[in-house]
């Protein structure tokens, strides 16, 4: 997990293995700019975080992975795997957030 301050103030840039994007200190949003390989633009507020967190949590030692659907119309499979994986990324998110400190 990579992270860097950007040019704006109050931006910062963090670049997991799976999720990666731009956490705005001041509002207190994280913006997902890239998902594995996909480049997307949603923001998530601490709160969704924690649920998309704890969900992928309850689930991770399901063999089958799981199925996340980008834009109500884009399924990406995770495998047990990336979802561990996406889960030490949240966490790191999380950390950033003024919800969590």
């Amino acid at each position: 997990m990579k992270t860097k301050t950007g040019g704006k103030t109050g931006m910062s840039w963090i670049e997991g293995r799976i999720i990666s994007g731009e956490y705005d200190n001041e509002m207190n949003v994280f913006t997902i700019q890239k998902f594995k390989q996909f480049w997307v633009e949603s923001v998530l507020q601490p709160h969704q975080l924690q649920h998309l967190s704890d969900y992928l949590k309850n689930h991770q030692n399901e063999e089958e992975g799981q199925l996340l659907i980008l834009y109500d119309q884009m399924p990406v499979k995770l495998s047990q795997e990336e979802i561990k994986q996406l889960i030490a990324d949240l966490d790191v998110i999380q950390s950033r957030c003024k919800g969590f400190s």
